[in-house]
């Protein structure tokens, strides 16, 4: 069996910690990089070596089925320069995420996910990382008629748009003039288990459901997305860091299925009825700044390049993560009020 010596950025959030418990499964080394602002180590369900970034301390270095820890800020390029080193594959997940948030205040977008992308990226290039794979979103196409597709011109609405699309820059940039093979995934809406304290609209209903309050749905409710399981990206990843030929490419990571806001509400209540939670009211709300009218993606270059397809289908998909929201009994104390501004409809990447 071969062995990967794989780094995930913001590998104690949702989508990072799934990835990373595939990870660990399979035997692989990994080394995770994330400052537990919203992740916790417990999420890994994983033997942890813990770095201290300070000092760096006695290394334990890279074994298989076991996760290297370093808690410190994507910014810091000692940090990344020493994560990195001995990689194989970087996975960029760590970015703040969120529409609204970055309406709200738009230069920390740009601190982190801009000079956070490029530490990782100047210490793959300085360590000769083969692989880099990037978390981007549909963000940085901004409002089109869809579906979304890797040729559109990228028009971003929002500083969050702008800093992915900075991130998808740098990459291709990063390719073109020093062989670092990047490859950026613009993935759809993920959901699914893992997601309590997500501000994505799935984790948000389930949670507002689960308390007894209504369902706010932000303007007409006509507004589509394309909404993805976890499960799917994960593979997504894998399938990125091993495909031959791809450095400095963009692939679109989603469903190509176009589900309204509306209708996503109606196929949740439906599942959390048989699951026997009290059906909640749907109730409107103002349209949020930002928020783009229709989205989903064409993955014609992700099946044809990465060998990939998204296999799980919405109703399976809010079954699966209805199941585990009761099982775990999680969400019942993060409410809208308590989860950051990064709470927005169209939160599409990041790993937090």
């Amino acid at each position: 069996m071969v062995v990967t010596r794989w780094v995930v950025t913001g590998g104690c959030g949702f989508i990072g910690s799934a990835l990373v418990r595939a990870l660990v499964r399979n035997g692989d080394c990994v080394t995770v990089v994330d400052d537990l602002s919203v992740g916790t180590p417990e999420s890994l369900e994983a033997g942890i070596d813990l770095v201290e970034p300070a000092g760096f301390g006695p290394d334990p270095g890279w074994t298989p089925g076991r996760v290297r820890l370093f808690a410190a800020d994507v910014r810091d390029p000692r940090t990344a320069r020493h994560a990195v080193h001995g990689a194989d594959v970087i996975a960029h997940l760590a970015a703040r995420t969120g529409v609204d948030q970055s309406v709200a205040e738009p230069l920390p977008d740009l601190w982190v996910n801009v000079l956070g992308t490029v530490a990782y990226l100047e210490a793959a290039r300085e360590a000769g990382v083969p692989r880099f794979l990037f978390a981007s979103s549909g963000a940085p196409v901004g409002s089109i008629e869809p579906p979304l597709h890797e040729r559109v011109p990228c028009r971003p609405v929002s500083p969050y748009g702008a800093s992915k699309l900075a991130g998808e820059g740098y990459c291709s940039a990063y390719f073109h003039s020093f062989g670092v093979e990047t490859v950026a995934l613009r993935f759809g809406n993920v959901y699914g288990p893992g997601s309590s304290h997500k501000g994505s609209v799935v984790a948000r209903f389930i949670r507002r459901a689960r308390a007894g309050l209504r369902l706010e749905i932000h303007g007409s409710g006509d507004q589509t997305r394309d909404f993805v399981y976890v499960d799917d990206l994960v593979e997504a990843l894998l399938a990125a860091s091993r495909a031959p030929g791809v450095g400095g490419e963009v692939f679109q990571i989603a469903t190509e299925q176009e589900t309204t806001v509306r209708e996503l509400a109606e196929l949740l209540c439906a599942v959390l009825t048989r699951h026997r939670v009290e059906q909640p009211e749907v109730a409107p709300a103002p349209a949020r700044v930002g928020d783009v009218a229709r989205s989903y993606a064409c993955t014609e270059a992700a099946r044809a390049r990465l060998g990939w397809r998204a296999r799980t289908s919405l109703s399976e998909g809010l079954e699966r993560t209805v199941c585990w929201f009761l099982d775990t009994n999680t969400g019942h104390d993060v409410l809208d009020a308590e989860v950051p501004p990064a709470a927005s409809l169209v939160q599409m990447g990041g790993a937090s």
